[in-house]
């Protein structure tokens, strides 16, 4: 590898992210058709070099499911950026040594028909409880989707209108 490669799969890739939840709490996730076992992982993806954080949120929401800005709303936004490291296998120059986000919780307001998986990246969604985001995450994303559970715990809550309820 010369160290041109080696500098661009060393970087860390600028990207957003949205947790999705419907109206009964449950999370959107999706299922990877790169992958031979099964993937599952919240919509991500690349922010371009000057791009606004919500547009860039809206596009890749747009792009991976067909969903348009009218089929959702940002409730909150992580605190921090979180990153992650891809294994050495994973890395190119697209994505670099893996991803740095910017996360947003965000309440869908569509209907089922309007979420569209590409394709291309993804095959299929389920919507699931947002305890099992770990068992249905790869290793190395777990830690972010841990982070975000736990951030926005109180909001799931309430989006899900069950109060004092636990998330498992």
């Amino acid at each position: 590898m010369t160290r041109e490669e080696n500098e661009r799969t060393e970087s860390f890739r600028a990207s957003v992210g949205a947790m999705l939840v419907n109206d009964a709490g449950k999370v959107l996730v999706l299922q990877r058709a790169d992958v031979k076992s099964e993937a599952w992982q919240m919509p991500q993806g690349g922010l371009r070099r000057g791009e606004d954080l919500h547009h860039a949120l809206e596009r890749e929401l747009h792009e991976e499911i067909g969903i348009l800005p009218e089929h959702f709303e940002i409730l909150a936004a992580c605190t921090d950026w979180l990153a992650y490291e891809l294994p050495e296998a994973y890395r190119n120059e697209k994505v670099g040594r893996g991803q740095v986000q910017k996360w947003f919780l965000c309440r869908f307001h569509g209907k089922p028909e309007d979420i569209k998986p590409d394709g291309i990246e993804f095959v299929a969604y389920a919507w699931v409880e947002p305890g099992r985001l770990l068992e249905l995450a790869v290793p190395f994303r777990r830690s972010v989707y841990e982070r975000l559970v736990s951030e926005f715990e109180h909001r799931l809550r309430w989006t899900a209108g069950v109060r004092g309820a636990t998330i498992s």
